[in-house]
Parts: C-alpha cells; sequence; structure tokens
C-alpha cells in the first residue's frame, strides 16, 4: 500500500473512527489516543492486506473494534445493563462501514425531542441511562421504554 493510499485512507475514517469509539462511552481524549492507534496498527498490517478480498474499512472496522476490547480490558471498566435492555447494538456498529455521519445526523432529527435528547444524553454526552432519566425528568422505566424505542427507530432509519 502506498503512502498516497494510506493518507486518503485515513482521511477518508479518521472521523468515522473516532466518532464510533465515542459512541462506545470513551470520551475525546481516549478516542482520540485509540483512533491514533487504530492507524498505527492498520499501518503496520497494510502490507498483508489483500484489497481483493475485503475493503479497507473491514480491517479498519476489526482493528477498531478489538484495540476497543482491549482498552476495556485494561482499564477495567464495565458498564452494567439491565436485561431488558441488553442487546447486540448492530446499527451503531454498521454506522462505521456503511452508514455516514450526515444519515445518521438526518435519522437523529427524525427521532421526537425526547427520544433525541436521550440518545443524545446516552451515547454522545456517556451519560448513564439512569442520569438522562434524571436530567430529562423521566422515570427510569420509562427511559428504558423510550430508548428502546429510539434505537429501533433509528435501527430502521439507517436500514
Amino acid at each position: 500500500m502506498t503512502q498516497q493510499e494510506k493518507d486518503r485512507v485515513y482521511k477518508e475514517y479518521n472521523k468515522k473512527v473516532f466518532c464510533y469509539l465515542r459512541s462506545k462511552g470513551l470520551n475525546e481524549d481516549d478516542a482520540e489516543d485509540l483512533c491514533a492507534n487504530v492507524f498505527v496498527k492498520f499501518y503496520d498490517n497494510a502490507e498483508n492486506f489483500d484489497s481483493s478480498r475485503a475493503s479497507p474499512s473491514t480491517l479498519i472496522y476489526r482493528i477498531t473494534h478489538n484495540t476497543l476490547i482491549d482498552f476495556y480490558r485494561t482499564k477495567k471498566q464495565h458498564a452494567e445493563l439491565d436485561e431488558e435492555i441488553a442487546y447486540k447494538d448492530e446499527t451503531l456498529d454498521n454506522i462505521l462501514t456503511e452508514e455516514t455521519l450526515t444519515e445518521l445526523g438526518q435519522a437523529l432529527m427524525r427521532l421526537e425531542d425526547r427520544e433525541r435528547a436521550l440518545v443524545v444524553l446516552v451515547y454522545y454526552d456517556n451519560k448513564t441511562l439512569k442520569e438522562a432519566a434524571e436530567i430529562l425528568k423521566m422515570s427510569y422505566s420509562n427511559s428504558k421504554l423510550v430508548m428502546k424505542k429510539a434505537l429501533a427507530e433509528l435501527k430502521d432509519f439507517l436500514e
């Protein structure tokens, strides 16, 4: 992979990787650090990458995912999810490889104000669902239902 190709890949995926990491609960500094680590690992593995088998986004996504897992493993940070809302969130995972940030913004704008506020507080401001419910003056039980509905609507909008 030439330097020009590496630069193109970095320009194309840097912001997507950063936003993906932020959506997974990292603060801005940690997300920037991990984003840099992702591209260092990508460049180290770029010579072994076969573009006929997959796009660069596939390798970048896998590196990003593994880097995030390693980060949480070493930090020993764990978030507890209520069993009622625990799920494999493929919607946010697919943003990196399939959706643009513009489309996500448009999908968010289609949500009701309360749903959008809840999603933004939890995924972008790194609040717990309980903290977000208090900020929005909602019961915790209601916030779980609203979040589940909002994420389902986002998934539908993005598909």
